[in-house]
């Protein structure tokens, strides 16, 4: 870390894992951080230290539940498109931004953003539909499963080559 760089201003410079969710809970409660962040350990038997456990363990939600502090609870700006490629604890708040009232929110508006989340995707599927998509090569699909432990048929993923990259670990040759 350089002398230059200020992380100080940054709400969540300082505070535990364990706080950061306390605090949110005594707030919002469990019932609107899963509506609005849709992490399970929020709905099914939540408490404290098992949310802490899996956000420890879990980046992706550990970062969300960081920016919903910094952007809902702090009601901070929205960051720099910049500083929104960073993960929320690396990101630089500006000295003239001070944190603010928590964000009243409901279970209503939770689901209103869900939709407008939703319609968004779908919009991008379609634009997305007609060009190039991401990845290589044409999409496979795979036969149904049977039921029965011996009767599952798995495809063979092969290279353009006509090669099976898995035949070692599958213990076969091809």
């Amino acid at each position: 870390m350089t002398d230059d760089i200020n992380y100080q201003n940054n709400p969540l410079h300082g505070v535990s894992l364990k706080t950061l969710v306390t605090e949110l809970v005594d707030h919002y409660g469990y019932e609107i951080l899963f509506a609005y962040l849709d992490i399970n350990s929020f709905k099914n038997k939540p408490s404290i230290d098992s949310s802490v456990k899996f956000l420890k363990k879990t980046e992706w939600a550990r970062e969300k539940v960081e920016a919903f502090y910094l952007y809902q609870f702090k009601n901070l700006p929205r960051a720099s498109a910049e500083q929104f490629e960073l993960p929320p604890r690396d990101r630089i708040v500006p000295e003239n931004q001070k944190p603010g009232e928590p964000a009243q929110l409901s279970l209503e508006d939770a689901e209103r953003l869900r939709e407008k989340r939703a319609k968004k995707a779908a919009e991008r599927r379609e634009g997305s539909a007609g060009g190039a998509r991401s990845g290589s090569g044409p999409r496979q699909s795979y036969p149904a499963r049977k039921s029965g432990k011996d009767s599952v048929s798995r495809p063979k993923a092969l290279t353009s080559d006509g090669v099976d990259p898995w035949a070692h670990w599958r213990g076969k040759s091809s």
